[in-house]
């Protein structure tokens, strides 16, 4: 079996996966922004985690899906 220059033995996945991935986040992105977590002048872990997790999760924002992250840091010592 030949394949022609160009043509992946796979189809168009090899292109529809990345796109598709790129849209989700994208769309975590937008959803991150209506939720105003990239105005916070603070970035802590839970900041940081709950931006990240929201990106991740994508258009489930729009179904439901309400990440949020709680971190817990040691406190120094006196």
């Amino acid at each position: 079996m030949t394949y022609e220059p160009g043509y992946s033995r796979y189809g168009g996945v090899s292109r529809i996966v990345p796109t598709l991935l790129l849209i989700w986040f994208i769309i975590g992105a937008i959803a991150a922004g209506q939720r105003h977590y990239y105005s916070s002048a603070k970035a802590n872990c839970a900041s940081v985690g709950t931006i990240t997790v929201t990106i991740l999760a994508g258009p489930l924002n729009y179904v439901g899906a309400n990440p949020k992250i709680h971190c817990s840091t040691p406190e120094p010592s006196k």
